[in-house]
């Protein structure tokens, strides 16, 4: 099948994605955190808080007036559940069934990470049974009260592997804590679901995908996937063939889009600070294709060999990647650091820039419950260039 070439241009296609993304134009109002995730398709769960977490950063940039308890309200009504994505997620309770895919070949055998034994999986299943939902340290604190049968490696992988087989769901406490419940109590409407089939599921993969990305390759689409790849190829072709998605060549790779893609939503004069998790920058391979932004995000590189910092925002001004800061939040001290600001060659120092810079650095802030900004380390030029702004913001 002959490719043509991108009917969009370069800008275009960047800011097609951003609107996609849900960043152009943020939600609002009741039930604004679930429309997110369903536009995205997930927001990935991370347990990092030298900041605020991935998961809470994501949707601060696409809920106004985000806080935190918003997702424990959208998940506490149900509208949203945790499970795995690429990784571990909070995705739309309409997919529920979706994750069948994943579960129901565990439960026959497949492996994810370990093997537990069937007999200790029973014994905490039964224990939560019994008992309702149990937080993880529940099985090392019972084992010096009951003969230490409860070993805490074990139990652990027994309560994961019972979740990803989708026997125990979570929910989550105030302070990030995991409580393990069994599904059927938690998820009753949720148990007489019919798992897809493999057409199925790739169609489903496909669409939420080019809703949330505007174009995507098959490899994008399967990213971090298993045994999906030849059937999303199969329905992607099938599509093309009916005119119901269409599909151009760039730089060697074939992306697919749907007809009615179009740009409604202006690109605003705004910086975004993104998580290193965001549903944007996931993609290394992509974000260097379609924005050429190499981004690396540095928590597991040994602190001698990191060039930018242990925890890198990439920095988005308009529709193009500025650069990277390093942060960290002193929240005892109501201090967020600057640790290391570096911006991308060429970068031009407008005022205009300036401003949207200084205003996403204190919303960020805000959003860190801090309520000063010091900035440790950029070039002498960007720090006299910031200089001003962030004396007056603290």
């Amino acid at each position: 099948m002959k490719q043509q070439s991108s009917p969009f241009s370069p800008t275009q296609l960047r800011q097609l994605v951003l609107q996609q993304q849900g960043l152009l134009k943020p939600q609002q109002g009741q039930g604004a955190v679930a429309r997110v995730v369903r536009q995205l398709g997930y927001v990935q769960v991370d347990s990092i808080n030298v900041v605020e977490r991935a998961h809470h950063h994501v949707l601060f940039n696409r809920v106004r007036r985000y806080q935190p308890d918003l997702l424990q309200q959208a998940v506490a009504q149900q509208q949203l559940f945790e499970y795995w994505a690429h990784a571990a997620a909070f995705l739309p309770m309409e997919d529920f069934r979706f994750s069948l895919q994943r579960k129901l070949p565990l439960r026959a055998g497949e492996t994810h990470w370990f093997s537990p034994e069937q007999p200790l999986m029973q014994q905490v299943l039964e224990q939560i049974r019994q008992q309702g939902p149990l937080p993880g340290r529940f099985f090392t604190e019972a084992g010096s009260n009951q003969g230490g049968w409860w070993n805490w490696q074990p139990a652990k992988q027994a309560l994961e592997q019972l979740f990803m087989q989708g026997h125990l769901s979570v929910l989550r406490q105030g302070n990030f804590q995991k409580l393990y419940e069994l599904t059927e109590r938690l998820y009753p409407q949720c148990t007489e679901l019919t798992a897809p089939s493999a057409a199925e599921f790739a169609r489903h993969l496909i669409e939420r995908t080019l809703q949330s990305q505007a174009v995507a390759t098959v490899g994008q689409i399967c990213y971090l996937r298993k045994n999906c790849k030849t059937q999303v190829q199969q329905q992607l072709f099938s599509a093309v063939q009916e005119g119901r998605l269409c599909s151009f060549a760039k730089d060697g790779q074939v992306y697919f889009y749907s007809p009615q893609l179009a740009l409604t939503d202006k690109v605003p004069d705004k910086v975004w600070l993104l998580s290193p998790f965001d549903n944007l920058v996931i993609q290394r391979e992509r974000l260097r294709q379609l924005f050429g932004f190499d981004y690396q995000m540095e928590v597991y590189v040994p602190a001698a060999q990191r060039k930018v910092g242990y925890y890198s925002l990439p920095v988005l001004y308009r529709d193009r990647f500025v650069g990277q800061v390093d942060v960290k939040a002193e929240r005892k001290e109501g201090l967020l650091l600057l640790q290391h600001l570096q911006l991308e060659p060429g970068t031009r120092l407008t005022e205009g820039f300036r401003q949207a810079l200084l205003k996403a650095l204190k919303q960020y802030a805000d959003f860190n419950q801090c309520q000063r900004i010091e900035l440790r380390r950029a070039a002498p030029e960007v720090q006299d260039w910031l200089a001003t702004g962030l004396a007056a913001i603290g």
